[in-house]
Formats: structure tokens, sequence, C-alpha cells
């Protein structure tokens, strides 16, 4: 299993210069080419990422001579809105549309004094992880740097969230690398993305508030270790070899004790007292026993790994050969975690109405992409465009 190494198309000779997403070295560079000195850049950083202004003619701080050349050269965009959907339990999702037409999606998970927001990185998944429907769906590309934390950008414009606001009042006050796509298989773009997201003179995002999430690329994980720090998680979701190859194909490369010396690893570099999060879903008669989490619990506490768990109950979807378990099931198996000293919370489904759950990002869209398509080939409109997938 390799590196996907592709990423967004070039853009054409001419076209204005994208400022998102560029490192403070890159914006330097690129105002250094307009004729400007290298300080304006701490300056022009300060309007895009704390004040998240995209229109320069509002940049007052610099002279109306520099807002003129960089307005007719340079651009500091966002991804597309397609759709915006806001669940019952204030779930709120996003589909954005790349420059390219490809599209992702994002998630902000809200609680009373804080909220999670859920960042793609690839449009599509390569780990075809049997369980969860986006990765049903192939991989296109990965994500550049610019569209992953323009994301995060986008999301704050939704809500408001500029300037910059301290640690105690910002609602999105997390990020999760957990929406479509393996974030360590577009490495060098999710690490640029998150320096942008930390650096303290713009978004201003604390390490500990941040959290990657992995299927297990254990290539990767030493690395994010050392150049980022941030909090890991990690897709376990079965105890043994045998449970784990069946539904997650990358354990085939990758098996449970390779897995556990990885975690080991990443914990001693970024600290110890960061514990790793055990992201498991409980599919119905496939890992949901007692018997799976007597096992679970053998394994951890032989392995000197600071964990904690994250039940979540299988999230449907159509198509899809797995149930949930019943509710006293889930509670049972989390019984077994908890009297064994490991926290291990039930998650609640949210968003499941709009689709935003655990497992189901990108599936709506899809289906009414496919949908569209169908209708343009009955009526007999040429699309060489488009190409109807196999199977569907």
């Amino acid at each position: 299993m390799n590196e996907i190494q592709q990423t967004a198309p070039a853009e054409p000779a001419g076209a204005p210069i994208e400022l998102v997403g560029l490192s403070r070295d890159e914006l330097t560079a690129v105002l250094v080419s307009l004729g400007e000195k290298p300080f304006r850049t701490k300056q022009l950083w300060h309007w895009i990422y704390h004040q998240g202004e995209t229109d320069f003619a509002k940049m007052t701080t610099l002279s109306k001579a520099f807002r003129d050349v960089l307005a007719a050269r340079c651009t500091v965009g966002r991804p597309g809105i397609v759709t915006e959907q806001n669940s019952a339990d204030g779930t709120r999702k996003w589909l954005f549309r790349m420059p390219d037409g490809n599209q992702v999606e994002t998630v902000h998970i809200p609680e009373d004094d804080r909220g999670a927001v859920c960042i793609s990185t690839q449009v599509g998944c390569t780990m075809t992880c049997r369980f969860c429907h986006t990765g049903t769906q192939a991989l296109v590309r990965n994500l550049s740097a610019a569209e992953i934390v323009g994301q995060f950008m986008a999301a704050r414009d939704s809500y408001g969230e500029w300037p910059t606001p301290t640690d105690e009042t910002r609602h999105l006050s997390n990020v999760v690398l957990m929406g479509m796509g393996e974030p360590l298989l577009n490495y060098d773009a999710v690490v640029k993305a998150m320096r942008i997201l930390m650096d303290p003179e713009g978004i201003a995002m604390s390490k500990r508030r941040i959290t990657i999430s992995t299927s297990g690329y254990i290539p990767n994980m030493r690395r994010c270790a050392e150049d980022l720090g941030i909090k890991l998680a990690v897709s376990f979701h079965a105890p043994t070899d045998e449970v784990r190859e069946s539904i997650m194909p990358i354990n085939r490369k990758y098996p449970i004790k390779d897995l556990m010396a990885a975690m080991k690893e990443y914990q001693e570099i970024a600290g110890q007292r960061q514990y790793i999060t055990i992201e498991y879903i409980l599919l119905k008669g496939v890992n949901d026993s007692l018997d799976d989490a007597r096992e679970l619990v053998r394994l951890f506490d032989a392995s000197g790994i600071g964990v904690k768990f994250n039940l979540i109950p299988f999230n449907p979807w159509p198509g899809s050969p797995y149930e949930t378990p019943a509710v006293k099931s889930c509670q049972a198996f989390a019984e077994v975690l908890a009297n064994a000293g490991y926290a291990a919370p039930i998650r609640v489904p949210r968003g499941r109405d709009i689709l935003a759950a655990c497992g189901q990002l990108r599936s709506a869209s899809e289906k009414q992409r496919l949908s569209r398509m169908r209708a343009r080939i009955a009526a007999g409109i040429d699309d060489d465009a488009h190409v109807l997938p196999e199977n569907s």
C-alpha cells in the first residue's frame, strides 16, 4: 500500500495565486515576487487566518497600492458550498465543491460549550473498510493543504466565528481528521495544513485540540508524532487479526501486533499523558460479544499503552451487510471495559438524519450524483466527462 501522490490539478497559467494553504515561507516568496517587503507576510497572515478576511480592499493596515496588487494577482478562496444541511440535533454538514469539481463533506458536531469540525483529507478513500460507506467510494485524489484548511475556514464563515476567538470562547473548538479519506496517506498536505491551523498568529488551534484518525497506516505514525504531536485516534474495531482482516483489509499488511507497537511508539514520542483513542464500531454478531470485550482488555492491559475507548454503534447505510447491536448489548460491552478501568463511553449518534454520522459521509451526494447521471443517460444526453461506475 503506497501513499497516494495525486493532488489537485495545477492552476492554469495566469490564474490568480491562491494564498490559503501557503506556508509562511511560501507566502513570503509570493510577496517578494510581487515587489513587496518580506515583513508584509505577518500582516497578510493576520488578515487571512486571524481575521478571516477574503476581500483585499478591507485589509486596511495594508497600503492601497499593495491591496490593489493583491486583488489583481491573488485570491483568498474557500471551497464552494453545494449544500448545507442542519440536523435536528444541531449537527451541520456541508458538501463542498473544490475548484476541479470534486466534492467532499465536512461536519460540525456541536456540544454545549464547544464543537468539533470533522474534516476530509481525500476525495474518496482507498481503505475499503467493509462497515464504512465512505470506504466503498473509490479514491479520486488527495486534497491539497489549501483544500483541507479551507474546510475549517468555511465552517468558521458559516458560524461567523471571526476574528479568531480565544480557547475559552470559540465554539468551533476542535478539529478531527476523521472525514473522507485516510489522513496518513496524504501526509505532506495534512502536516502543512495542521501547521497552518496551529500557527499562534492565525487560527491558533492548540495541538491538544486536533485529533488525527488512522485505520492503521503504520509507516507515517511515527512521523506524525514527531512532526505534529497531535492527538491520535486509531480505528481498531476488532480484538483479533482474523476479525479485523475480515472488515479492514489494511490489517493484512499491518496486523494488530505491529499496530500496537506503532501506537506505543507514538505515545512515547507525543507524551504518555496523551491517551490514544481506540475507535470501535460495534457490529452485531461480528465484534460485539463479551468475549470480544474481554479480549480487548487482555490486549491493552498487556500493552502498556494509555488508551480510552470510543464505542460507536454501527450507523446503517443502504446496502450494508451489517446491523446495529441492541442497546443492552452495547451497554454490556462497555461495562466489561469500564470494570477493567478503561473509559469506554458509547457515542450517541449525531447527524443521522442528514447522513452525517460516523461512516456515512458522501453517501447521499454520491447517490444523488449517480441518479442525475442515469437520468442524463436515459435521456440520450452525451456526457463524456462522467462515467457511470460498474455495478451502480
